[in-house]
């Protein structure tokens, strides 16, 4: 299963390979008023050092949570968090915005791959 607090991606479009450390999770009506889950990371490439928050709307955590009948965890937004941050670093799509959002549709393609991820745990793992 994937680590969300402490995870290599790359290389990104200009070959670098960064190191992603989770900072935070937290409800994003108390810093920026919006109704969102905010997921903050701290990137490194060598000297570079970036700092990164992943919105995810929390309307949208709803809907996917009604539509799965899944229930929704600190660790599993997390992950969806580092599905985004994975995706821009490797792509350069928007990897320049200190806020990346998190689209409904990215909820249910990066949610699929969760899954996915703990298939193959558990059956590494089983006795």
């Amino acid at each position: 299963m994937e680590n969300f607090r402490d995870f290599t991606v790359g290389p990104d479009p200009f070959g670098r390979t960064w190191h992603v450390l989770f900072k935070y999770l937290q409800t994003a009506i108390s810093i920026r008023h919006s109704d969102s889950v905010d997921v903050c990371f701290i990137l490194q490439s060598g000297d570079e050092k970036l700092m990164r928050t992943v919105v995810v709307p929390h309307a949208d955590l709803r809907a996917w949570a009604q539509r799965s009948g899944s229930k929704l965890s600190d660790a599993w937004v997390s992950r969806i968090a580092m599905c985004k941050l994975r995706n821009a670093i490797e792509t350069g799509e928007d990897i320049d915005k200190e806020y990346l959002a998190v689209t409904a549709k990215e909820i249910d393609e990066f949610s699929a791959a969760i899954s996915q991820w703990e298939q193959e745990w558990v059956k590494a793992h089983a006795a």
